[in-house]
């Protein structure tokens, strides 16, 4: 049972669409290791200060490694008028798990941190 109920929104990776905005909120270090390819990168921590950086039309899939402050994330957005983000069931750990494509910025396999 997720720790934030049913209140939030998510997606397995399987259903996340192409055209769908990938918020991928965890911390440099772990986004320099491996991520989806076309995401945008947006610490949790910076999200307060940068919400107009996130769409508000347009599915908006935000993850982080496993859930959790990918969750948070979209709960923040969501009690601030985002009626369009949907959280990343199992995060970056899910993604790879799937087999959806990854990259990294630091010349080595992409890999989840």
């Amino acid at each position: 049972m997720p720790v934030f109920g049913p209140q939030i929104p998510s997606v397995t990776p399987d259903q996340v669409d192409s055209d769908a905005y990938l918020l991928d909120v965890r911390e440099p270090d772990e986004w320099t290791a491996g991520h989806a390819p076309g995401a945008h990168h947006l610490p949790m921590m910076e999200v307060p200060a940068r919400m107009a950086e996130v769409p508000t039309d347009g599915e908006v899939v935000v993850l982080c490694r496993a859930g959790g402050r990918s969750a948070q994330v979209v709960n923040y957005l969501m009690n601030n008028g985002w009626d369009n983000v949907r959280n990343l069931d199992g995060g970056m750990k899910s993604w790879a798990a799937a087999g959806r494509e990854m990259v990294s910025e630091d010349g080595q396999p992409a890999r989840v941190l």
